[in-house]
Order: structure tokens, then C-alpha cells, then sequence
């Protein structure tokens, strides 16, 4: 199977964890784009969605799924996602998408997190993937240094050749060469950082199942 079909493979078998009756977070991304089509055929059975990102809202409003603002809601029951990395303790390196940090206020929302993910993402340790990081623009090259200290490789993400900007109007740096052995406290410690808005370590808002695509079908792992 390509890796687009183990995608739809794994958004179609998350509608299993969407409770009728119950607004559905959710989340960013090329996977996460195949969990919103497969929303559509039962979102008769939900009020609506809180989503991560403008993206998301602008697909799941194309196909007639109300979208509320998540400042509006108390709590959800599930909030469906992807990941760049996932361990075999459910923590993750997210943020590709560039919308982490509205990924972990939904997440933090909700009640159950479910990752849904392609079988290459499982890895033994988190830092294979470059780490996003969402910081403020004045804070950029002083943070690039502190990286550095660690070992890190810290670069601007560029759009069109221009800083990209996320949702929230800041910049992302991506940290290649970390081995991020301590998730928690890695998190704990990177968030402390004055100009970090966000880590795209999801330590604290960790995964409690994980639906993993592979050919043999899908692969339910839970933390």
C-alpha cells in the first residue's frame, strides 16, 4: 500500500472514536485532511468541531461540518491528529503543519487524544524528525543559539523565501540533530525559554491511542 492509501487507511478507522452526540477536535495535516473526508459521511451524528488550524477549518467548512471556536468550549470528548514522530509511550514530535500550538490547546481540551499515523512515524526515540518550535520573531536567532548549546541545529522555516508565518503570526524554527530522550522534561524545559510560544514535543498532551497504518491493516497501540 502507498503511503496516501495507509493515510486513508487510518482516517477512515478513526471514526470509531468520534462520539455521536459530541463536538470532535481536530487536528493538521496531509493524514488528518483523510479523517475530515471520512467525517463527512456522519457528521449528521455531531453538533460541530473545534479545529487546529485555518486550514482545517477552511476543509471541514467546505463539506458542510460546523466549526466552533474553541474558546467557546468547555471540553471535547476526542481530538483526532497525526504526528511527525510517536514513540512507543505515545509521546510526539509535531508541527510539520506548522500549527502546534493550536494543536495543544485542542488538545488540552480534550478528553481523549487520538494519533493517527502512517507506520513510518513509530520511532525508538523522538529527534529523527526535525523538532518545530513556534517563537516569537525577535526571539529567533537568540533561541537558534541556545539550541546550538544542546547540540541543535536550529532554521528559520522559510515560505516563498520569507519567514513563514503561522496562524498565530509567528515564525517556526526546525531543530535537526537532537536525540530527545526525556520528552517530558525536554518539553518542560524548551517551553521555559522566554520567546518560545511553543515545543512541537507533545510530552504533557501525549497520545492515548494511536491508529498506525501498515499493509497488513491497521494497528491500534495504546499509552
Amino acid at each position: 500500500m502507498t503511503q496516501d492509501e495507509l493515510k486513508t487507511l487510518v482516517g477512515l478507522a478513526a471514526l470509531q472514536y468520534v462520539v455521536p452526540g459530541q463536538l470532535v477536535g481536530v487536528g493538521t495535516g496531509s493524514t488528518v485532511n483523510k479523517f475530515i473526508d471520512a467525517l463527512a459521511s456522519i457528521k449528521d451524528q455531531i453538533p460541530g468541531t473545534v479545529s487546529s488550524s485555518e486550514a482545517s477549518t477552511a476543509r471541514l467548512r467546505a463539506l458542510g461540518i460546523p466549526v466552533l471556536d474553541a474558546s467557546a468550549v468547555e471540553e471535547l470528548a476526542v481530538y483526532i491528529d497525526g504526528a511527525d514522530e510517536i514513540d512507543a509511550k505515545g509521546f510526539m514530535v509535531k508541527g510539520g503543519g506548522a500549527a502546534l500550538t493550536r494543536e495543544k490547546i485542542v488538545a488540552a481540551q480534550s478528553r481523549r487524544f487520538v494519533c493517527i499515523a502512517d507506520e513510518s512515524k513509530l520511532v525508538g526515540t523522538l529527534g529523527a524528525f526535525p523538532l518545530p518550535v513556534e517563537v516569537i520573531p525577535m526571539a529567533a536567532s537568540r533561541l537558534q543559539r541556545q539550541f546550538a548549546r544542546l547540540g541543535g541545529q536550529a532554521r528559520l522555516r522559510l515560505k516563498d523565501g520569507a519567514p513563514l508565518l503561522t496562524d498565530n503570526g509567528q515564525h517556526i524554527l526546525d531543530v535537526t540533530g537532537l536525540q530527545i530522550a526525556d520528552p517530558l522534561g525536554f518539553e518542560t524545559e524548551v517551553n521555559q525559554w522566554p520567546g518560545v510560544v511553543t515545543v512541537g514535543v507533545f510530552a504533557h498532551q501525549k497520545a492515548h491511542v494511536c491508529l498506525l497504518g501498515t499493509p497488513q491493516g491497521v494497528r491500534t497501540l495504546s499509552f
